[in-house]
C-alpha cells in the first residue's frame, strides 16, 4: 500500500511482483481399497512404506488380495498410498473389563485384539495407577510389553485422565471408565487378556466370471460410507485400485468416482479370463468402455505370477492393479506423468511371469480393443506392453486414446485448480488478468522446458488466455473469469515402423 509521508526523507514502498508460484501435484498417490484382519475401520490410513502398512494392517494374509497388492506397489517404485480397510458383518473388538470399573478394548475389530493383554498396578499415591499394554505370544513365550502409560487417574477433571490418555496415545487399544470417578482397578500380577474379538464375514471381491457382485461391492461403493467414500476426506489420490474387483458394474461406477475427483482406476480383469475370452467379446466389457468416464481408467491383463510369502514363496497369482500403480509411480519419479507407463523400462519388479503368456499376434489383437497387456520378454523380464485408457479402441477415435495423455490432462487440471483459489474475489479487470497469463503461462513454460509438449518453440507446444476476448462484459457481470489453457501432448510411439531398402550398386560409365 501507498507510504503514507509526513517529514523529509526517503521512503521505502515495496511493490507486488505479481509472481505467484504454481507448483504441480502429485501425480502418483495411491488408494486401496479391501478387507484386511486389522487396522483402522471409517477412516483413509497414510502409509509411506511396506512397513507402515504392516504395523497398521498387519502384514499380508491368504483371505484377502489387499495386503499382497500393496507390498507390490511399495516394491515396483511406489511411495505413497492411503489404505481402506473394509470389514464383513459380525466383526467385533476384543476387550476386557478390569474389576468392574475399566474396559480395554481393541482399537479396531477383528480377532487380532486377542493377541494382547493389559497389566494394571496402583501407585503410591492415592488414585493414581499404571496401565501396561502387553503382546501375548503363544506359549511358552513370556509377554512382551509394547505401551506403558504412567500416572493415570480416574477422574474425568484430572489432566492424566485414563480415558482421555489412552484413547490419544495407545496405538493398539482404547479405555472406558465405567460410572463416575470411580476409584482404580485392582492390580493384576498377569496380563488380563482381551477377549470376544471376531473377524466376522471375509468379504472377497468378484475376482472370476462366476462370482457375483455381492457384500465386497456393496462395502466399497460409493454411498456405503465405509468404501471409496472415505477417499473424500483425503486432500489427493490419483490413482484408485481395488485389488480382484473386475466385476463391470462395480468398476463402471468407481470409473465415475475417479472421473470426478481427476483420479485413474487401474481395472483388473477376471482372473479367469482368457485371450480366446477377451476375444470373444471384443475386449473389456462395455459397461466400462461406454461414455466420457472410461478416459479415466486402464484395463490389464492377464494377472501376475509371483512368489508367495505365506506359502515358502510358492507361485501364487495376484491382480495386476498393485503392479501397474506402482510402475506408475516409478515411471512419474523417473522421466514425468507424460511418459507411457509402458515399454522396456516398464518392467515388473518381485515376479515370476505372467498367468498366460502372449506372443505377437494375441497381443496385435487386444491392444486394438483397450486391453493393456503385460508380457514375458526373454531379455526385458515382465514388463507392460500396453498404455491405452478404457476409450482406447481404435474404433472410438478418442482424443484421451493414451493413458500418458489422460494423465497429463488431470495434473494440469488439478495443479491449476489448487493454484489459482487467489484469483477468487479479486478485481475483475485486465490487471488481473495480466496476473493470471503471468502465472500459468511460467508453470506451463516450465514443463515445456521438462519436455512435457510437443513442439519446438513454447508457441507450438502450448498457449495460455486471459483477456477480454475470453472474459466479456457479461462474464464480468456475472462474477466469472474464463481462462483458456491449452497444450499439445506427447503421445506414446506405440507402433515403430523400420524401413529397409537395399541400394543398388552404382555402375562406372
Amino acid at each position: 500500500m501507498p507510504v503514507t509521508v509526513n517529514y523529509p526523507g526517503v521512503y521505502i514502498e515495496e511493490i507486488p511482483s505479481g509472481v505467484r508460484t504454481i507448483t504441480g501435484v502429485a501425480t502418483s498417490i495411491a488408494a486401496f481399497v479391501g478387507w484386511a484382519p486389522q487396522g483402522a475401520v471409517g477412516s483413509a490410513t497414510l502409509v509411506q512404506s511396506w512397513m507402515d502398512f504392516t504395523r497398521e494392517f498387519g502384514s499380508m494374509d491368504s483371505r484377502s488380495l489387499l495386503g499382497y497388492s500393496v507390498y507390490q506397489f511399495f516394491a515396483n517404485g511406489g511411495t505413497q498410498a492411503y489404505v481402506i480397510r473394509i470389514v464383513g458383518a459380525g466383526s467385533v473388538a476384543a476387550s476386557v473389563t478390569l474389576s468392574g470399573v475399566l474396559t480395554a478394548s481393541a482399537n479396531s475389530p477383528g480377532l487380532w485384539g486377542s493377541a494382547y493383554g493389559i497389566k494394571i498396578k496402583n501407585l503410591a499415591t492415592p488414585g493414581r495407577f499404571q496401565l501396561q499394554v502387553y503382546s501375548l505370544p503363544p506359549t511358552p513365550a513370556p509377554p512382551v510389553l509394547v505401551e506403558s502409560f504412567e500416572n493415570l487417574s480416574m477422574s474425568s477433571s484430572d489432566s492424566r485422565y485414563v480415558q482421555a490418555i489412552v484413547n490419544n496415545g495407545s496405538s493398539y487399544v482404547t479405555a472406558t471408565v465405567i460410572g463416575v470417578n470411580p476409584n482404580p482397578p485392582a492390580d493384576t500380577a498377569t496380563p488380563s487378556p482381551l477377549t470376544g474379538g471376531a473377524d466376522g464375514t471375509i468379504l472377497a471381491p468378484a475376482s472370476t466370471s462366476s462370482m457375483p457382485a455381492g457384500a465386497f461391492e456393496t462395502a466399497v461403493l460409493p454411498g456405503s460410507g465405509v468404501g471409496v467414500d472415505l477417499l473424500e476426506h483425503v486432500d489427493l489420490f490419483n490413482l484408485l485400485c481395488v485389488p480382484g474387483e473386475a466385476d463391470p458394474a462395480t468398476l463402471s461406477t468407481l470409473e465415475g468416482f475417479c472421473h470426478d475427483h481427476r483420479a485413474m482406476l487401474i481395472a483388473d480383469c477376471y482372473q479367469d479370463a482368457t485371450f480366446k475370452s477377451l476375444q470373444t467379446s471384443q475386449g473389456p466389457p462395455t459397461q466400462i468402455t461406454a461414455g466420457d468416464n472410461a478416459a479415466n481408467a486402464a484395463f490389464y491383463f492377464p494377472w501376475i505370477s509371483a512368489p508367495d510369502p505365506l506359502m515358502s514363496n510358492q507361485p501364487g497369482s495376484f491382480p495386476p492393479c498393485g503392479f501397474m500403480a506402482g510402475i506408475y509411480a516409478r515411471t512419474d519419479s523417473n522421466r514425468g506423468v507424460w511418459k507411457a507407463p509402458a515399454g522396456t523400462e516398464a518392467s515388473l519388479t518381485g515376479v515370476l511371469g505372467v498367468s498366460q503368456p502372449l506372443n505377437d499376434i494375441e497381443n496385435g489383437t487386444l491392444n486394438p480393443a483397450a486391453v493393456n497387456c503385460i508380457r514375458n520378454f526373454s531379455v526385458y523380464g515382465t514388463v507392460v506392453w500396453g498404455a491405452r485408457t478404457l476409450q482406447g479402441n481404435d474404433q472410438m477415435g478418442s482424443e484421451w486414446k493414451y493413458i500418458p495423455v489422460r494423465r497429463m490432462a488431470l495434473y494440469i487440471e488439478e495443479s491449476l485448480y489448487r493454484a489459482l483459489k487467489w484469483v477468487v474475489f479479486e478485481p475483475n479487470d485486465n490487471p488481473l488478468w495480466s496476473e493470471i497469463r503471468l502465472n500459468v503461462g511460467a508453470f506451463m513454460q516450465n514443463l515445456f522446458r521438462q519436455g512435457a509438449f510437443q513442439g519446438m518453440t513454447p508457441q507450438d507446444a502450448y498457449f495460455v488466455k486471459c483477456d477480454n476476448e475470453t472474459t466479456t462484459q457479461n462474464d464480468i457481470n456475472l462474477g466469472i473469469v474464463n481462462i483458456a489453457v491449452g497444450f499439445a501432448p506427447l503421445k506414446p510411439a506405440e507402433f515403430v515402423v523400420i524401413q529397409i531398402q537395399q541400394m543398388a550398386g552404382q555402375i562406372a560409365t
